[in-house]
């Protein structure tokens, strides 16, 4: 074997390339992971397009009765700004070092987020309480739809944001820390857009 690959968490890793080896620092893993999480972005964004699309399509056929918006639902859109605000705060305590506003920031938006999946659910059950289920009408079978999709990659986020807070409580570096607030907090951002979509078509045809 003509070299080693050398690894270390903390730092970074010594990857052989056409000349010999060249170190992948921080700086290194973080333009990496930047990109990973753009080509992951990617597909969500067509799938989520695919879907508005599909909407606005099918509200034309006869048999498509509009859904009123329950008011939860203008609730829910007022706590995911407060959550990706939050994950703001914590990023940008992040790139200052500041532990603390972190540790705030972070836990400002979780609290928010799972409030947010909460009235989501509570839009849920008013709409079924005044009998607008799930198969009655196309139009419904959309709003789960959408509102379903959308809080399941939310979910997906809360699992990043837990793993977060373990590397921010559990001592990991600094450098490693700011990475991945920064990476959840685009995470955050982008759900956030998505969410002001769906809201915004769902508020337009109804």
């Amino acid at each position: 074997m003509s070299h080693w690959v050398k690894y270390d968490p903390s730092r970074g890793t010594l990857d052989p390339d056409g000349d010999g080896r060249s170190w992948q620092g921080p700086a290194g893993r973080g333009r990496a992971a930047m990109r990973g999480l753009l080509i992951f972005l990617l597909p969500l964004a067509s799938m989520f397009a695919l879907v508005i699309s599909a909407y606005m399509m099918r509200r034309h056929v006869g048999d498509w009765q509009p859904i009123p918006l329950p008011w939860q639902v203008w609730l829910s859109t007022v706590l995911l700004v407060g959550s990706s605000i939050a994950f703001e705060v914590a990023r940008r305590a992040a790139a200052l070092g500041h532990i603390h506003d972190i540790r705030r920031g972070l836990l400002g938006t979780g609290v928010l987020a799972v409030a947010f999946l909460g009235s989501q659910l509570w839009a849920w059950f008013h709409l079924q309480e005044q009998g607008y289920y799930l198969a009655a009408n196309p139009a419904n079978s959309f709003f789960y739809l959408m509102s379903g999709l959308h809080g399941l990659h939310l979910i997906a986020g809360l699992v990043a944001w837990s793993k977060t807070r373990s590397a921010l409580t559990g001592g990991a570096d600094v450098a490693s820390v700011q990475l991945y607030v920064q990476l959840c907090a685009i995470y955050w951002h982008f759900l956030l857009v998505v969410w002001l979509l769906l809201f915004g078509v769902l508020f337009w045809v109804s």
